[in-house]
């Protein structure tokens, strides 16, 4: 599946910046695995989609259920780097759009920090289709709280350059709903904290963000010389010890109607 058929910001940035997405890209917490299995239902015996894989950050969690693991994703990439990390999932390069599998044949399909790339009723179409009847579509994002003064202006800073890049914060993506086949959204939030070194969950975490890794080298340079004056102001980060940023995991499942 050629990454023509994706965002530009996602084909290049994402290929450009694999590496970095592993560094910063902050894990989920662990109530994650009760949603899993209690809202979702994943089991041993039941098969489950990860749409936009990525380099498998979500990934763990999803075998951790028993559950046979199936993914794709369109970056070629990130999802060498999934594969080469879990060699026990099958996976297939393609898009949302155009799922590789079958029809119903799949009981969940999950999208982690990946549903506003495709929220579009062709990808929403085609999800349907895979999935079986009664079978349960999920949504995840982790979203830093930009409640805390410090973290809204760095999401200020990092906003600036979004430019046409589908975000998850905007709501854009709740346009695709209601979709005729689907019961309505019923969400969930937690709460947890990205801690380590300033140059992982800051630096390495904006530069895994798609628009960001995506830009001119000399932009990505301005953007850099940014964030280093932004560390250096900030009381909270430039103590040269481990850091931790608060995040809200938002999670969201809605049902193939019979």
């Amino acid at each position: 599946m050629s990454d023509a058929k994706i965002h530009h910001s996602a084909a290049e940035g994402y290929a450009q910046g694999a590496d970095t997405y592993v560094r910063g890209r902050p894990d989920y917490p662990p109530q994650v695995g009760t949603w899993l299995s209690d809202t979702l239902g994943l089991k041993p015996g039941l098969t489950v989609l990860e749409l936009g894989a990525g380099t498998g950050k979500f990934t763990p969690r999803l075998l951790q259920t028993g559950a046979r693991v199936i993914v794709v994703e369109p970056v070629q990439a990130m999802l060498d780097k999934l594969s080469t990390a879990y060699p026990e999932v099958e996976a297939h390069q393609g898009t949302a759009q155009a799922i590789p599998l079958a029809d119903a044949s799949v009981d969940v399909v999950l999208c982690a920090q990946a549903f506003h790339w495709f929220a579009n009723p062709a990808a929403l179409a085609d999800i349907h289709r895979v999935l079986k009847p009664g079978g349960h579509l999920g949504l995840i994002w982790n979203l830093r709280d930009a409640s805390v003064p410090w973290v809204q202006k760095l999401d200020a800073l990092v906003n600036q350059w979004e430019g046409d890049a589908p975000r998850f914060y905007t709501g854009a993506w709740r346009q695709a709903f209601p979709f005729d086949g689907f019961g309505p959204l019923q969400p969930q939030q937690f709460s947890q904290s990205h801690t380590g070194s300033v140059e992982d969950v800051i630096f390495n975490r904006v530069r895994s963000t798609s628009f960001i890794s995506a830009l001119a080298p000399a932009e990505r340079e301005q953007v850099e010389q940014q964030l280093r004056a932004f560390v250096a102001s900030e009381s909270t980060l430039n103590h040269g010890g481990e850091v931790s940023v608060p995040y809200i995991t938002s999670a969201f499942v809605t049902v193939k109607q019979a």
